[in-house]
């Protein structure tokens, strides 16, 4: 499975995994926020995945818990801190727990651990559609519809913090920035964390896989406006207070790429012509993810937001994003605390 998510993770083809498997508990019943639980089944001793119908997305979705110790025996108004772990733009959450195992993770024993489904190429966000607005609204899903649905009947509490790879990346620190209070902390594992950088990159994997360029966030030139807003790098302040946490590769074959790692598949429009990455980058996505991570943490130091950063040798693949969770929970899980 890591070997099939490391060929396709960027370009995000895991389509038919998105909605889970089928329901086998009764569902809780409706919600008013637009979201209804329509089953539950647990998939492991503290892992619980909810089978949902949301409004804003227009149709079914998953959300994975990760339970604490003692979550099954809850009382009324009983709540755990909470952390968000946000997938790739391949939006299935079974990444958590195929690739990272994180329900084997000693210190996570006293959060709940929430990881969303995410359309595919979703980008964490409400879809501009011409200007028409309607599903997909991936921002409107998490934050609206599955934060208080958690909070209200699955003993969510409201110290939060959030993680992401790849597009969870930029979902962290681009919820984190239009909602201020949201997170105490974030981090970001080789995340699109400045879209408007590369609007190209952007564009080329919605055209990759077939979907409307245009629909996202419209033109980066006609509707810049769209973009900024979306885009992290332009609300510097509203990241104070928040601690922040970058890492990336910089397309190179690296420590944890095995001898004879193949480059990424070819993204046609993916590269700038006018500047061409190096010979031995074998990974264009990581290439382009390392400089926006730069970038972002120049941008946030200068405007006084605690960042701090592993910029490394390597491609954008799983077992990166692996160990750079591993070396980020520790302070994150310690925010939680305070």
């Amino acid at each position: 499975m890591r070997v099939r998510r490391k060929a396709i993770i960027w370009v995000a083809v895991l389509l038919s995994l998105l909605l889970g498997a089928t329901a086998q508990a009764a569902p809780p019943g409706g919600d008013s926020t637009g979201i209804r639980v329509t089953g539950e089944r647990w998939i492991g001793h503290r892992l619980l995945e909810l089978t949902v119908r949301s409004t804003a997305l227009g149709g079914p979705a998953t959300v994975r818990l990760l339970t604490p110790d003692g979550w099954e025996k809850r009382g009324r108004g009983e709540r755990w801190p909470v952390l968000y772990l946000l997938a790739g733009g391949h939006g299935d959450p079974e990444a958590w727990t195929e690739d990272y195992a994180v329900e084997r993770l000693p210190h996570l024993r006293d959060v709940l651990v929430v990881m969303p489904s995410m359309p595919v190429f979703g980008f964490y966000s409400d879809w501009w559609n011409h200007g028409d607005g309607g599903a997909p609204r991936v921002e409107t899903f998490h934050l609206d519809e599955v934060r208080p649905l958690l909070e209200r009947s699955y003993g969510a509490g409201e110290r939060r913090v959030a993680a992401g790879e790849s597009q969870g990346g930029f979902g962290a620190l681009a919820y984190a920035a239009r909602h201020p209070g949201l997170f105490r902390a974030v981090a970001g594992f080789s995340g699109y964390v400045h879209p408007l950088q590369h609007p190209r990159a952007v564009r080329a994997g919605l055209d990759y896989l077939g979907l409307d360029r245009s629909a996202l966030w419209g033109d980066p030139v006609a509707q810049r406006r769209i973009w900024q807003d979306h885009d992290p790098y332009y609300r510097p302040e509203r990241l104070r207070g928040v601690e922040v946490h970058l890492s990336s590769g910089d397309g190179r074959a690296g420590a944890l790429d095995p001898p004879g790692t193949e480059p990424d598949p070819h993204v046609p429009g993916l590269e700038d012509p006018e500047h061409p990455f190096p010979e031995d980058v074998l990974s264009p996505t990581e290439a382009i993810m390392g400089a926006e991570n730069r970038a972002m943490a120049s941008r946030l130091r200068a405007h006084g937001v605690a960042v701090t950063t592993h910029f490394y040798r390597g491609t954008h693949s799983p077992p990166y994003w692996e160990r750079e969770l591993r070396g980020a929970l520790p302070a994150l899980l310690r925010t939680l605390g305070r």
